[in-house]
């Protein structure tokens, strides 16, 4: 898309470091140059604001990523494509049957209702909940790790959603400013909320999660 639009060598486009890499690597592939932008907190999405701050006379395009099931700002985000001139593009999730969205979000409610020491992603417009993403307070990856470590002793299945920035990867390392992808980074953990689990399987998660008070001494 980026190729066909005519974007190439010279050009730079803003893209999220919160997430996969493939991104920064269609972009370096059509000849551009990749600038990272900071996410909204609470979508781990491009925050528009940060977008605008990012651009520059050679700024071709953006491309915003949906994560987790929670789309992006893509009003906010078009409206500062239109007052630049800017191609706007998006990168969506795979789609779930509606039905397993439902359960998804079932599970996800009753988690919200339930979790305590751990900030849950709450409700939001459209969210499918593909993946249940919780914050781990405390001082950051220590407390994630050692909190997760804890919870799959327990017996429930739990993943880190993005263990390295893309401005921290070989090949893509940028002097930047990315104060919310490197605290989403460092504190966010994504939980089970699969179709499939059963209610005592979502009993299990949350008496993991709690009996560890949501906050654990940095791991050594």
């Amino acid at each position: 898309m980026l190729r066909s639009a005519g974007v190439g060598v010279g050009d730079e486009v803003v893209v999220p470091a919160f997430g996969n890499v493939e991104v920064a690597e269609a972009v370096a592939l059509v000849g551009a140059s990749p600038v990272f932008a900071d996410i909204d907190p609470d979508t781990y999405c491009l925050d528009a604001s940060a977008v605008e701050t990012a651009l520059t006379s050679r700024t071709a395009a953006l491309v915003a990523v949906h994560r987790f099931g929670r789309p992006a700002d893509m009003g906010a985000l078009h409206e500062v494509g239109r007052r630049h001139g800017l191609l706007v593009l998006e990168q969506g999730e795979s789609e779930a049957p509606y039905d397993e969205i439902a359960q998804r979000r079932q599970r996800a409610a009753y988690l919200d209702g339930k979790l305590r020491g751990v900030r849950t992603p709450g409700w939001g417009d459209g969210h499918t909940y593909q993946q249940y993403v919780v914050r781990v307070p405390g001082n950051g990856r220590p407390d994630r790790d050692a909190f997760a470590r804890a919870v799959r002793g327990r017996g429930v299945e739990c993943r880190v959603p993005v263990k390295t920035p893309v401005h921290r990867m070989p090949g893509f390392r940028r002097c930047v400013s990315l104060p919310e992808t490197e605290r989403a980074a460092d504190e966010t953990l994504a939980l089970p909320v699969d179709a499939s689990l059963t209610k005592r399987d979502m009993q299990r998660i949350v008496s993991a999660c709690n009996a560890l008070g949501g906050l654990l001494q940095p791991a050594f």
